[in-house]
C-alpha cells in the first residue's frame, strides 16, 4: 500500500520559510494536486518528497516506511520535471529506459517496460528517434513514459504541462488523467493552473506562503472556500467579493450593500449574529448571479461597464460601491456597455467572510442539519 504521509514538514532557505509546518496524507492510488501561486512552496514540498531537498524538520513516510532522510535512489519514487529533463544525445528508448538502467534492471525487463510505457503514451513508433526530432508534446510524453516505466510507489509531477500551448495542454490533460486512472498510481501533481487542478485531482491542496490552507474535493474547494484567498485564487473569473455591513433592519438580520440589503438564509443567522454592526465580506461566483433586463423585487440595479463575449457566455464587469463585480450571463442575454440591468443573488450561493480574518464564516450546523 503506497500511502504517502507528510507530517509537520518545515523547510528554510536562510531566513525564508518555504514550507511551514505542512501535514498531508495522500491515500493509496489517490491523485492529489498541489495548487498555488509561484513561490508558495509547492515545488519545494514535492522535491522534499522526492529527496532532492531534505526537510529541516518533520517526517515523510511511504507505506509506513520512514523515507525522510533517505537518498532519492532508495525512495522508490518517480518524478516528472517541468522542463522534461530529456537527454538530447539519447534515443527515445534510452531516455525512457534511463531510470531502469540506473537500477541495473535486466535488459528483457527494461525492453518490456519501455514498450509498455511508450504504448500507453502513444509513442511506441518513435522509440528510435532523437528527442530533437520531436515536438514539445511528444517530449513531454517521453518524460511521463520514463516516470511510469520505473513502476515506482509514488509518482510526482511538477507542472508537466506548463510548457505546452493551450490546445495541446487541453489534450494532454485529458490523456494524463485517463492514464493515471489506468495506472492507479499514488500521485502528487504540482500546478499553478487552477483549471488543471479542478479537472484532474481527486483532491486539491491549496498552498500559500508555505502552508496548506485547504485540502478537499475540487467541487468543495470551489464552492466552499475556507477563506478569501482560496475563493479568489480558484475559478475563472475568481470569486467576487463585496463589502457589506451586518445590521438589524425591520426586526430581521440583514447585510447591507449600500442601499441594497440581503437576508441571510436560516442556517447562517446564528453565525452572523455576532457581526451585528460590523463590516463583512460577501463572496459569490460570477455564474451564481441572475442578470435580468427588467426590474424585479429584491434585485440590485447596476450599470454595465464592460461586456466580454466569450462564446459560451458573456462576462460583464460592474462596479458596486467601489467593488468590481464579474457577472456571467447566457450568450443570448442582450446587453451592451452602459446598459442598466438588475442582479438577483441566490442566497444559498453566498459565502460570508469575516472582514478582519478573511476566513469564511461557517453555517450553524444545528440549523443546517434540521433542514
Amino acid at each position: 500500500m503506497a500511502e504517502l504521509v507528510i507530517q509537520n514538514a518545515v523547510k528554510h532557505f536562510g531566513k525564508f520559510t518555504a514550507i511551514d509546518d505542512v501535514s498531508l496524507t495522500v491515500s493509496d492510488r489517490e491523485f492529489v494536486v498541489l495548487l498555488g501561486p509561484s513561490g508558495c512552496g509547492k515545488t519545494t514540498l514535492l522535491r522534499a518528497v522526492a529527496g532532492l531537498g531534505m526537510v529541516d524538520s518533520g517526517r515523510i513516510t511511504v507505506g509506513g516506511k520512514d523515507i525522510t532522510f533517505l537518498p532519492p535512489r532508495e525512495r522508490n519514487i518517480s518524478m516528472v520535471f517541468q522542463n522534461y529533463a530529456i537527454f538530447p544525445h539519447m534515443s527515445v528508448f534510452d531516455n525512457i529506459a534511463f531510470g531502469l538502467t540506473m537500477k541495473k534492471t535486466p535488459k528483457e525487463t527494461v525492453r518490456e517496460r519501455v514498450h509498455n510505457a511508450a504504448k500507453l503514451l502513444h509513442i511506441e513508433n518513435m522509440l528510435e528517434r532523437s528527442p530533437s526530432q520531436m515536438s514539445g508534446g511528444q517530449r513531454q510524453r517521453i518524460a511521463v513514459a520514463r516516470a511510469i516505466a520505473v513502476q515506482a510507489e509514488i509518482l510526482l509531477m511538477d507542472e508537466p504541462l506548463s510548457n505546452l500551448d493551450a490546445l495541446l495542454r487541453l489534450e494532454m490533460r485529458a490523456e494524463l488523467k485517463s492514464l493515471l486512472a489506468t495506472l492507479g498510481a499514488t500521485t502528487i501533481y504540482v500546478t499553478h493552473d487552477q483549471i488543471e487542478a479542478l479537472s484532474m485531482g481527486d483532491r486539491i491542496a491549496v498552498m500559500k506562503s508555505g502552508k496548506i490552507l485547504q485540502c478537499d474535493h475540487p467541487t468543495k474547494v470551489y464552492d466552499m472556500p475556507v477563506d478569501q484567498f482560496v475563493g479568489g485564487f480558484i475559478g475563472n473569473p475568481p470569486m467576487n467579493f463585496l463589502s457589506g455591513q451586518v445590521g438589524r433592519y425591520d426586526g430581521a438580520l440583514r447585510v447591507q450593500i449600500g442601499n441594497f440589503s440581503l437576508v441571510p438564509t436560516d442556517e447562517y443567522v446564528a453565525s452572523l449574529r455576532p457581526y451585528e454592526g460590523k463590516p463583512i465580506i460577501i463572496g459569490i461566483r460570477a455564474e451564481n448571479m441572475e442578470a435580468l433586463a427588467e426590474p424585479v423585487p429584491d434585485a440590485l440595479e447596476v450599470n454595465v461597464e464592460v461586456v466580454e463575449p466569450l462564446g459560451s457566455q458573456n462576462l460583464l464587469t460592474i462596479h458596486v460601491n467601489g467593488d468590481t463585480l464579474k457577472v456571467s450571463t447566457h450568450p443570448d442575454f442582450s446587453v451592451r456597455m452602459g446598459d442598466r440591468i438588475w442582479l438577483r443573488f441566490p442566497l444559498h450561493k453566498i459565502r460570508w467572510i469575516d472582514a478582519q480574518t478573511r476566513r469564511s464564516i461557517a453555517p450553524d450546523l444545528a440549523q443546517a442539519l434540521a433542514e
